[in-house]
């Protein structure tokens, strides 16, 4: 509840819902559910926003399972700085059309131009392919007006991968596969069905030879929205900064080159796709918390008994590897504490009270299941 300071400082009668329904409002939904919710707080710059810990677990469950699968393709991670050379900048203009015109300073909108002179630099023979980096980083666009959280930002979190090949097979099936992690991550994780497919030429990348993508549906705007790309860049960029290498017959080549990113708006995408009048919905996968334990004591009942019994719980949730906490802050009420968790997106809310804990049960609330 980061808009209400009457809800940091523990008062038990301040807002603890939605002013906005989803099927009426649903921009003013969105935005109310995300600063409600505790994922983010508005910045004093316009379409930049602070990412709050109950967003940065959606987004770092994502990340250990990409960054495992990309190991597992012998890609590595690495980092290159923000900033760009004016001098670079200008000189692709053409081929990061979209981009240039609006950045304001050198601060790269992506990746092409700050890592692609190295890849010249380190690659000299066949040997020194595939050449397979990825890097998880912040980028700026300015070229946009209307920002909405995580959808549409002026900075975000995203991961950006590069990688150069001999021959375009093995860029080709790259792209697929990179793809197929993505729709994972959305299916899997988010709970969120897309669609798979190519990009027109009019869509590409600039500077690409095809670009693929994940598409998510949104039903209550009646649009799809890009949830994540896979390009093939094909030697566009490696005849722009000279990128070859000397093959097996020794005869000088050009690499075959694959970019590809997901970033923070998968997380704007679930958001709009599982939450509802209550607040978010959080598949059990990304949730920082699946299961709340919320004791509910009445006068002159066994109130150490019920924590007891809570504290209980929420260990043996915990060992069979469930995420569990217990709330047991004594300056909100039940009923409270039910909306406030139900806002958050708790998959699964469990209540303790004296007729639970005299026969050995408990009251389940679920907003998710548990698979």
């Amino acid at each position: 509840m980061s808009g209400d300071s009457k809800a940091e400082t523990g008062d038990p009668k301040s807002k603890n819902g939605l002013t906005y329904k989803k099927d009426e409002n649903f921009g003013e939904w969105y935005s109310e559910v995300v600063v409600n919710s505790e994922m983010i707080e508005y910045y004093d710059i316009s379409g930049c926003y602070i990412l709050r810990p109950w967003t940065m677990a959606i987004w770092e469950a994502m990340q250990e399972f990409f960054d495992v699968e990309i190991k597992k393709m012998k890609i590595k991670n690495c980092y290159f700085p923000l900033f760009v050379s004016p001098g670079v900048l200008e000189k692709e203009k053409d081929h990061i059309e979209g981009f240039a015109p609006e950045v304001p300073i050198a601060i790269r909108p992506t990746s092409e131009i700050v890592m692609y002179p190295y890849y010249s630099k380190w690659i000299r023979g066949h040997r020194d392919l595939p050449l397979r980096l990825n890097q998880w980083c912040n980028v700026v666009r300015w070229e946009f007006s209307n920002p909405t959280p995580f959808i549409r930002s002026r900075e975000f979190l995203w991961q950006e991968g590069h990688t150069a090949f001999a021959t375009q097979e093995e860029a080709d099936a790259e792209v697929l596969d990179i793809l197929e992690l993505y729709r994972r991550i959305y299916e899997e994780f988010l709970a969120v069905p897309v669609v798979k497919g190519k990009k027109s030429e009019m869509e590409k990348f600039a500077g690409g030879y095809y670009t693929t993508s994940v598409e998510a549906f949104i039903p209550n705007t009646g649009r799809g929205v890009q949830g994540a790309t896979s390009h093939c860049l094909g030697q566009n960029f490696a005849k722009m900064f000279e990128i070859t290498y000397e093959n097996e017959k020794g005869e000088k080549a050009m690499v075959w080159q694959n970019s590809w990113a997901y970033s923070t708006r998968t997380i704007g995408v679930m958001v709009m796709t599982h939450g509802d009048d209550k607040g978010l919905v959080l598949p059990p996968k990304v949730a920082a918390v699946q299961v709340i334990v919320v004791p509910v004591p009445f006068k002159d009942a066994d109130t150490q008994g019920i924590f007891d019994a809570c504290a209980f719980t929420v260990k043996t949730l915990s060992e069979a590897g469930i995420r569990a906490e217990c709330d047991l802050r004594d300056n909100y009420s039940p009923g409270w504490k039910y909306s406030h968790w139900e806002m958050k997106g708790v998959p699964l809310r469990l209540e303790i009270g004296p007729k639970d804990l005299a026969n050995i049960c408990m009251s389940l609330s679920k907003s998710c299941y548990i698979s």
